[in-house]
């Protein structure tokens, strides 16, 4: 079951000053009171101010979602956002991260990057005093899962009991879905060509954040891993950087389509998730994706109310 939450204030006012580069950096707790808050800014319920406050964004991989989301979200909050684009600063001409973070500290309140290495991200959180927000990794995509399980509430109404079966390569969404998804008590199933399964180290942190309370299972059968789950979610199968490996994958994912035959095996009340962007035909069909059990727009929105309940925590407007 997932932990209860008797309030969310006391979990969310621990989050400030803090990073986020990883799902495991939370707790249950905060987690679902992140949620929680989402939803209330969402719905209007609940108003957070952060006027005078400033996100710099580090953006060395391409984005439309998590750009304009974390935009828009900091808007929302009253905040402003500056796109410190490594094209067109030093830190495209390689000024050391040390440097560069221990600057931009005395700049902006919060840094939301999204680049390659992890070890680059830690680097910028080691050395800035300001929070550092894990806005995609190669290993890790944490904002993604905390508005990829807001849209699984939303669906169900509770998270309890709940399965959720990720079809495709075992990238960094895999990795984020598995770890949130032990702290959340939703079962994960990852169904991946062999030799494409997620990280070990990631799989056995996951099972260790579960305790029990949920099964994170790997198969190389597409059809046994979403038979009766819940939610059924796939990814491109060539992440940004593997583009030269697209034809190879196709041959490896051949049969991992998310589409009518596969969501039949699922539970009869199963929606289908995206983190987008997609592949008509390749890793969802068209049907599926633009078919009645698709909560895809509905889980692309959620990327701009969870990262907003997170900047409010962050950034402590509560």
């Amino acid at each position: 079951m997932s932990p209860p939450i008797t309030s969310s204030v006391p979990a969310l006012k621990a989050l400030r000053g803090r990073d986020l580069l990883s799902c495991a950096d939370l707790s249950a707790e905060e987690t679902l009171a992140l949620l929680q808050l989402a939803g209330e800014l969402r719905s209007g319920a609940r108003r957070v101010d952060l006027h005078g406050q400033l996100l710099g964004l580090i953006f060395t991989k391409a984005s439309t979602r998590t750009r304009v989301s974390f935009s828009v979200a900091m808007a929302r909050l009253g905040g402003q956002t500056l796109d410190l684009n490594p094209a067109v600063t030093q830190v495209g001409r390689g000024e050391p991260i040390a440097d560069t973070a221990r600057v931009l500290s005395r700049y902006v309140d919060a840094l939301a990057i999204r680049t390659f290495a992890q070890q680059d991200l830690s680097d910028y959180a080691h050395w800035a005093s300001i929070p550092v927000i894990n806005a995609l990794t190669d290993l890790e995509h944490p904002c993604q899962a905390l508005a990829d399980f807001l849209t699984l509430q939303d669906a169900f109404g509770s998270l309890d009991g709940l399965c959720l079966a990720y079809v495709g390569d075992g990238n960094n969404v895999a990795h984020s879905l598995l770890l949130c998804g032990a702290l959340l008590g939703v079962s994960v199933r990852i169904a991946s060509p062999a030799g494409f399964e997620p990280d070990s180290a990631v799989l056995e942190q996951a099972r260790a954040l579960a305790a029990g309370r949920c099964s994170l299972e790997l198969t190389t059968d597409p059809v046994a891993g979403v038979r009766g789950a819940h939610a059924l979610y796939t990814d491109v199968w060539a992440s940004m950087g593997q583009e030269q490996e697209q034809r190879q994958r196709e041959e490896a994912f051949a049969g991992f389509c998310l589409d009518e035959a596969l969501l039949a095996a699922a539970d009869p009340r199963a929606i289908v998730l995206h983190c987008l962007p997609a592949h008509r035909g390749e890793e969802i069909s068209a049907g599926v994706i633009d078919g009645p059990a698709s909560r895809v727009f509905d889980q692309a929105e959620n990327r701009l109310h969870a990262q907003q309940a997170l900047l409010a925590a962050l950034l402590g407007g509560l």
